[in-house]
């Protein structure tokens, strides 16, 4: 008897083609987007290869002495290291725990506005603060807290408190980091979720009103569950940038009475390899904390996995 040939072996390559030819536009407008990581995210991994070299800016990679792990060893025994190593993970966990379920709390609340004018302006107003560079973002907030002219050291003044000098203070700039993160990004974040609440199911939350349940249980039971999908691979995203705090967000809001509590590995990177030109010992610190990021998004991915059912590799 003759053996059928499955109708799937040896077409995936022309199912593949098929599919780029029949959606053509829709890769023709990612392209430039395939590019742009192909250009500046996967070429400039090739120079991490300095990390393990003495490297000479004027000998180049190939006329540069390899140096094994010196640079690593030398950064691990740095007086520094222990000190930017928790700073950048107390502010990563601070953008996991707090940073990251405002947005969801914020697109869950909108999600409940029924008068569309307030709706739209509620979301412009929150919106704004994401196109803000945080260059300015740290103007306004040494503004406000300004001991002298600052709205909130005038309000203490009235209240007969003395003024804080917040922003040299080491025991409230990471919670002023951490707010002045929550304004400008949770209006921006909370789209992703506000377009995942609306493709729910209308018919979902009729039949639980008719049953009886409330706002709140319809969040608890309907939007919540149906979202979590997306919670869940935005918070894998987020752990898997854990170590990438940003260096214009600190550098903006660091000087010299409180760079021991916000100094990261992005500032220091800057710091001893543009302007101390050690470029070799930089890479070998950036490269460390890309490790750091990679390994956490494997472990929270099998946790997520194993938990959720949800996981992005």
């Amino acid at each position: 008897m003759s053996k059928k040939r499955s109708p799937v072996a040896g077409t995936k390559k022309e199912s593949l083609w098929q599919s780029i030819c029949k959606h053509k536009g829709l890769y023709f407008m990612a392209l430039p987007g395939f590019i742009w990581f192909i250009l500046f995210k996967y070429i400039p991994l090739a120079g991490s290869v300095i990390a393990f070299m003495d490297y000479d800016i004027y000998k180049g990679i190939g006329g540069s002495k390899f140096a094994g792990l010196k640079h690593f060893e030398h950064f691990f025994k740095f007086p520094e290291f222990g000190e930017v190593f928790r700073n950048t993970a107390i502010l990563g966990a601070y953008e996991v725990l707090i940073v990251f379920p405002i947005p969801i709390v914020l697109a869950i609340l909108m999600n409940e506005v029924r008068n569309a004018k307030y709706k739209k302006a509620v979301q412009t107003a929150v919106y704004v603060p994401h196109f803000l560079s945080w260059v300015i973002i740290g103007g306004i907030f040494t503004t406000l807290l300004s001991p002298n002219t600052g709205v909130i050291n005038n309000f203490r003044q009235m209240l007969g408190l003395d003024s804080i000098y917040y922003m040299a203070s080491k025991k409230h700039i990471r919670g002023i980091l951490v707010i002045a993160s929550i304004w400008k990004e949770m209006g921006w974040s909370s789209i992703v979720y506000l377009a995942a609440i609306a493709g729910i199911d209308p018919a979902l939350y009729e039949a639980a009103e008719i049953d009886g349940a409330n706002r709140f249980r319809r969040m608890l039971n309907i939007t919540l569950p149906t979202i979590l999908p997306i919670i869940m691979t935005m918070l894998l995203l987020k752990v898997g940038n854990f170590m990438e705090i940003g260096f214009e967000k600190t550098n903006s809001f660091m000087n010299s009475m409180n760079q021991g509590r916000i100094d990261v590995f992005d500032t220091f990177v800057y710091r001893y390899g543009l302007q101390n030109l050690q470029y070799s010992y930089a890479t070998a610190v950036g490269l460390f904390k890309s490790i750091v990021g990679i390994i956490l998004l494997f472990i929270s991915n099998a946790i997520s996995r194993k938990t959720t059912d949800q996981s992005i590799i």
